[in-house]
């Protein structure tokens, strides 16, 4: 079966998707690396401090993240 010639996507299009798919990462990542810490600190006994800190990090990461997928659905709104 022949295949359809794909239409070039536009480089507008091409940046949003590398926005989002950053913003997946990162959302991603943070809970990973957030579920980890909290795991890993309570095995070290490390102080609470430290585990607010990460709870701050990872909030800091989600907002951004949060902010990044509101700018792109806002942008393709407009388009």
């Amino acid at each position: 079966m022949a295949q359809r010639p794909r239409k070039p996507i536009p480089e507008e299009e091409r940046r949003r998707v590398r926005q989002i798919r950053l913003a997946a990462i990162v959302m991603a990542a943070t809970m990973v690396l957030w579920v980890a810490g909290q795991f890993i600190g309570g095995q070290l006994g490390l102080p609470v401090r430290f585990a607010f800190l990460l709870d701050l990090a990872a909030i800091a990461a989600l907002v951004w993240a949060l902010v990044v997928t509101y700018w792109v659905w806002k942008e393709r709104r407009r388009s």
